[in-house]
């Protein structure tokens, strides 16, 4: 078949370019379970039909919400999108209360969840969403329906059937609202971001070329599929004939990753921080000439240059790789051809040592109402610049506002937000260019550098200007820090909260005999904070005068989804994180 130009179209070139027995692979009962391309198509279909007997409308939208990526997902957006219908997406991790916003925004005629527990979530509000009219879960649940059902009474639908599933694809025009993804924000309501087949379509050929893999490749998938970025890899992996195989859930990704050796996976900088922290941990554990070992290969990574440099530092890297990085690239597997790291800035410092251990990560950049790539690195023919978010896709274009906002523009530019036309026009503008709220610098090679967000950078009452999203990644280098935010706003200097790593804790004071009770408790021990503000200082210097924290505050919990300080996407909700901790926020200025 031709290009593929609705979202539902890639896995009908699958199935004609390269089908696989393996396209989609996930783990149930301890085995993997493949659904090859054929049965993908198959199964889609008499899901489509049999929400066609249910009574689907072209048009109406349908909820789909997963605890974990797994095939069913997929089933159920290729089924609704090739029936006429518009998915909707919705993060398991959000709150009944603005679960029930969505289905009713969005007017969800109908949602698929995964599991018990997201059944019981959705029933407690469903009398509070007058358009719903089912439930069906991935898993048997007493009393609910689920997709097998509905797969089963597409199998017996009548025998025009076909002839109508066809007829309602052929309706479908690659310009149509295909999904409506709910965006959280870090402050406010949702915005239900409108992205048409082509939006998504045209970002997931041009990003092909950005792909350093071919259809004998596998990866593995654990961005959460209701997040743009990993939704639109599903349809390139598709495109390309790359096997995706489903990570069980957050806690065994590096198992998966060891057994199914991919070729290529997506990661957050949050979790490539946590990696390195977790091998950076274990050569501070490490003894006599196998510590000096390692933390000589460190040092050198961190000298690396992707090129020019010289035969001597190349053969000592060479050494470095054998005896220390081999076995960081064992334990991703052995396989990494490339990592794809989005939704927020890596630390240049950390994609350095990646990169000089032989692990590759294409640093991209986009947003949900982007489709989501804007640009990305390519680490071939000199494409990957560490630092930078790459060069532009194919087909957009990027400019820089006079204030440096990056606005963007081309057929991967959303159709807008969903009934809020107040809002798309503040971010719209006239003739076509998305305003995408990030300040960031275009190299001469062409290449994209974001620096910060527009609405996060501030002014201290001295008049000077805090970039803090910038600050924050590098403070990030302690291992004793896991999340922490720069603030400040009209205060003579700025201040540092920090959330710890709580496990790097209590690892750290096993090693030196302190008591390790809950996290409230071991925030007050004296000499842990001290530790903590030895890193602050230590980093503080690589700042100017006026933007090195002066004072530091050691929260005693985890900021999370669930407690409100994080999006979906692990960014910081600074305004809730400041209400959270308002009475210690303002002692620091006391």
């Amino acid at each position: 078949m031709s290009q593929p130009t609705r979202l539902f179209d890639f896995a009908y070139y699958a199935l004609t370019h390269h089908p696989r027995p393996d396209a989609l692979n996930t783990k149930k009962n301890g085995s993997w379970h493949a659904l090859s391309t054929a049965e993908f198509v198959r199964q889609s279909r008499s899901l489509s039909k049999g929400l066609m007997a249910l009574g689907l409308e072209a048009g109406e939208r349908i909820a789909v919400i997963s605890t974990t990526n797994r095939s069913e997902w997929n089933l159920c957006d290729q089924a609704i999108l090739q029936a006429g219908g518009i998915d909707v997406p919705m993060y398991p991790s959000i709150s009944a209360q603005e679960s029930a916003f969505i289905l009713n925004d969005s007017g969800s005629v109908y949602c698929f969840v995964s599991d018990a527990a997201l059944v019981e979530k959705i029933q407690s509000i469903a009398h509070e969403v007058p358009s719903l009219r089912g439930i069906y879960c991935f898993e048997t649940v007493p009393g609910v329906q689920t997709v097998a059902d509905v797969i089963a009474l597409g199998e017996q639908a009548a025998s025009d059937a076909d002839d109508l599933l066809q007829a309602r694809m052929d309706a479908v025009k690659e310009m149509d609202l295909a999904t409506l993804i709910y965006t959280s924000g870090t402050t406010g309501t949702p915005k239900g971001v409108m992205l048409s087949h082509r939006n998504i379509a045209s970002n997931t050929i041009a990003s092909r070329e950005r792909l350093p893999v071919g259809p004998d490749a596998t990866s593995v998938s654990f961005l959460p599929l209701c997040h743009s970025y990993e939704r639109m890899l599903v349809y390139l992996y598709l495109y390309t004939g790359v096997g995706v195989y489903y990570a069980e859930n957050m806690e065994t990704i590096g198992d998966n990753i060891r057994e199914v050796k991919p070729d290529v996976f997506t990661a957050v900088p949050r979790l490539l921080e946590k990696v390195y922290d977790r091998i950076m941990d274990k050569g501070k554990a490490l003894t006599g000439a196998k510590r000096l070992l390692f933390f000589w290969a460190v040092e050198l990574a961190e000298e690396f240059d992707l090129y020019g440099k010289s035969p001597w530092y190349k053969a000592r890297l060479a050494v470095a790789r054998k005896l220390i990085f081999s076995k960081w690239q064992e334990a991703l597997g052995g396989n990494v051809k490339t990592i794809a790291s989005g939704s927020a800035a890596l630390n240049p410092r950390l994609a350095r040592i990646f990169a000089a251990a032989g692990l590759s990560i294409q640093e991209g950049y986009g947003l949900t109402e982007t489709s989501p790539v804007i640009s990305v690195n390519l680490p071939v023919n000199g494409g990957m610049k560490l630092g930078t978010v790459g060069p532009v896709i194919s087909g957009v274009e990027v400019k820089l506002a006079d204030d440096g906002e990056i606005w963007a523009k081309g057929p991967n530019l959303m159709m807008g937000y969903y009934n809020r036309p107040d809002l798309t026009a503040e971010v719209i503008t006239p003739d076509g260019w998305f305003k995408t709220g990030d300040i960031g610098v275009i190299d001469s090679d062409g290449h994209l550098r974001i620096t910060d967000r527009k609405k996060e950078i501030f002014k201290t009452s001295g008049g000077k200007y805090i970039a803090p999203q910038h600050m924050e990644n590098v403070f990030k280098e302690s291992p004793f820090i896991e999340q922490c935010m720069v603030a400040g706003e009209n205060q003579k200097h700025p201040v540092l909260l920090v959330q710890p790593d709580f496990a790097f804790l209590r690892s750290y004071c096993d090693r030196k005999g302190l008591p390790f009770g809950s996290p409230a408790e071991v925030v007050q021990i004296p000499h842990v904070e001290a530790r903590i503000q030895k890193d602050v200082d230590r980093i503080n210097t690589q700042f100017g005068q006026w933007e090195q924290v002066k004072k530091i505050y050691v929260c005693p919990e985890q900021w999370t989804i669930a407690d409100g300080q994080l999006t979906p996407t692990l960014k910081l909700k600074r305004k809730a994180i400041l209400a959270r901790y308002e009475a210690a926020y303002s002692g620091l200025y006391a």
